[in-house]
């Protein structure tokens, strides 16, 4: 921006005040209407204008385009031409670069590239700053956009690779306990079968030392049946009915405890086995053993009769434990591989 340099000091003569200077006043000097009234030759000039701006305006107009276009705020195209006048004194004492016939023009199109608008841009009037302002904020706003859509795909693409991820991991997981379960549910059905085979297998070779009483019977009473025909009020056998007759067996090898009569039960024979069990037959017809013999599995004892407190010819069948309970017989027949 151009400065004004101060006006020189009027010369002075001695003793008068002309336009060629004025006289050193040893007094005070008293102005008067004549001495202060304007001189033709000092009127004001206003300065010469080139391209609708005043050349000082124009200087001034520059910088303040420079400062706002690099914001790309401001444009000089619609700006009205402002006139700077000075007084004579002052412009003739400027240097010859800045008189109102040669001052510098200064080279707008320079201000508006500042503002990154390109000359012909401002010269056609196509796109002013305003508008270049508008299309940088739009560039930018796409660019933001798209930055934006890439980063929010990148996350959904993560979020569904590690949903996809966990998905796939509660998948394993789950085929990894059904298949745990097949495998022990497989391994207790193959324990179970091996314990049921083994347990056949044991029945199997304990049948082999023991026996039915009877080859041919009918069951008429169990264990633990209630009715008045007994004294206890529940039956304390299993009645197996058969012929007057029929051979019975030992039901395993022992020793026979006893053998005669015994009021209600008539003849009744008692084995009792190697592990201490109590074998009773009741209601004989004959006794084929005596106290104290040894028998073997099968062997034949008696025979079927009534006697005793019986209506009908049946074998009444006893179990005890070696510590004298009552049990079912045809449970613990059953538990010696005996099928009745």
């Amino acid at each position: 921006m151009a400065s004004n340099s101060p006006a020189p000091e009027a010369p002075f003569k001695s003793g008068i005040f002309s336009e060629e200077g004025a006289a050193r006043s040893t007094g005070e000097w008293n102005p008067t209407a004549e001495t202060i009234r304007p001189r033709g030759r000092h009127k004001h000039r206003v300065m010469k204008q080139r391209g609708g701006f005043a050349r000082s305006s124009t200087v001034l107009g520059v910088g303040v385009i420079a400062a706002v276009g690099a914001g790309g705020m401001a444009t000089a195209q619609n700006k009205p031409a402002v006139s700077i006048s000075l007084p004579d004194a002052i412009t003739e004492s400027l240097p010859d670069s800045l008189s109102s016939e040669d001052a510098p023009e200064v080279d707008e199109s320079a201000s508006y590239a500042a503002m990154g608008l390109a000359g012909q841009e401002v010269s056609t009037g196509q796109a002013g700053a305003g508008e270049a302002l508008r299309s940088r904020i739009l560039q930018q706003a796409e660019q933001q956009q798209a930055s934006a859509d890439a980063a929010a795909k990148l996350a959904a693409e993560k979020a569904a690779a590690a949903k996809a991820a966990q998905d796939a991991k509660k998948a394993e997981e789950l085929a990894e306990k059904k298949a745990a379960k097949k495998a022990a549910d497989a391994k207790k059905k193959a324990e179970a079968e091996a314990k049921e085979k083994a347990e056949a297998e044991r029945l199997a070779k304990l049948a082999k030392s023991f026996s039915l009483p009877l080859s041919s019977y009918t069951i008429t009473a169990r264990y633990g049946q209630s009715g008045p025909m007994w004294s206890s009020g529940q039956h304390t056998g299993l009645d197996l009915a058969a012929s007057t007759g029929t051979p019975l067996k030992a039901v395993t090898s022992g020793t026979i405890k006893s053998a005669g009569w015994s009021n209600s039960y008539g003849y009744n024979v008692i084995l009792k086995l190697n592990d201490g069990t109590e074998v009773m037959y009741a209601h004989m017809s004959s006794m084929s053993v005596s106290a104290g013999a040894k028998v073997s599995t099968g062997q034949m004892i008696g025979r079927v009769g009534a006697t005793g407190n019986a209506s009908a010819a049946h074998l009444h069948l006893e179990v005890k434990t070696p510590g004298g309970s009552g049990i079912d017989p045809l449970s613990w027949l059953r538990g010696k591989g005996l099928t009745i």
